[in-house]
């Protein structure tokens, strides 16, 4: 489904649709994390647009120069249309208000991080935020996974990793002696590449497996073998990260594979995609 041209919508060519839907989140496939475990089914009674990209350094400098706030680090591998990294979380809400409150839309989130609805009050239900936010990680698995368009794939939008996935196996210029360790972190052989030049997934979202570990707006927290509707994990230490990046092997990359960090943490591995509940 093309998204609609809208006022309040001026990324809509770079926003994708998400039906809402029912998915079994977790590891389906069996050999997956303790963290990824039990499955469980959820429930969206609410639309998605979700960013069709990784949000990249052009869009990010962009609201930088804006707000007269530094520009991350892009350790010479290149700005422009590679994934913005090197942002917290609360970088990463920031620009989702922003954006917000140039395209003229109540803002997701206050000044502690809480979700905030069209009236400014806080909430825990994703469907009634307005404006630009952070894919809740029960929303992005949903995504990843290809939404109600879904094939059950591993990684995001094919079984075979190197279709969809930037990661240490095909990320550097060069492979050097085939220790992991070595390769990726002494030789800094991996890096990250310029959004949507693998195959996108069932729904058209490049990028979910791979390239850069990606912020969501939850805490992290153990999955519960209950069904859920509209899920929001409201409390914790860490928020989640999902996808995985460029210097992980397959393992990380897959649809089920979980993550989280400290809020303020950054890294060459880190970025973030935005979304927004459909109106």
């Amino acid at each position: 489904m093309e998204v609609p041209q809208s006022n309040n919508l001026k990324s809509a060519g770079n926003m994708v649709f998400v039906e809402r839907g029912s998915f079994t989140m977790g590891d389906t496939w069996g050999g997956g994390k303790n963290s990824e475990k039990p499955t469980h089914k959820v429930t969206f009674t609410y639309d998605l647009y979700i960013e069709k990209y990784e949000t990249t350094f052009d869009e990010y400098d962009a609201f930088c120069e804006a707000i007269g706030k530094s520009k991350p680090s892009d350790y010479g591998w290149g700005r422009e249309t590679r994934p913005v990294i090197n942002v917290s979380w609360w970088d990463a809400i920031a620009y989702c208000n922003w954006l917000s409150k140039i395209e003229g839309l109540p803002k997701a989130y206050d000044d502690k991080g809480n979700l905030l609805d069209k009236d400014g009050r806080v909430t825990t239900d994703p469907s009634k935020v307005e404006g630009y936010r952070l894919p809740t990680e029960a929303e992005w698995e949903y995504a990843a996974k290809g939404g109600c368009k879904s094939k059950g794939y591993k990684y995001a939008g094919s079984d075979n990793v190197n279709d969809v996935t930037w990661y240490w196996q095909n990320s550097g210029d060069k492979y050097l002696t085939g220790d992991w360790y070595w390769d990726t972190i002494m030789e800094n052989n991996c890096r990250t590449q310029e959004v949507g030049k693998k195959v996108p997934n069932e729904l058209g979202l490049y990028d979910m497996s791979g390239n850069v570990w990606e912020w969501c707006s939850d805490w992290y927290g153990s999955y519960s073998s209950s069904a859920q509707t509209n899920p929001y994990n409201k409390s914790g230490s860490l928020r989640v990260l999902r996808g995985g990046g460029c210097y992980d092997n397959a393992t990380y990359t897959r649809v089920a594979s979980r993550g989280s960090v400290s809020p303020t943490y950054t890294s060459y591995y880190l970025g973030f995609r935005i979304a927004r509940t459909v109106p």
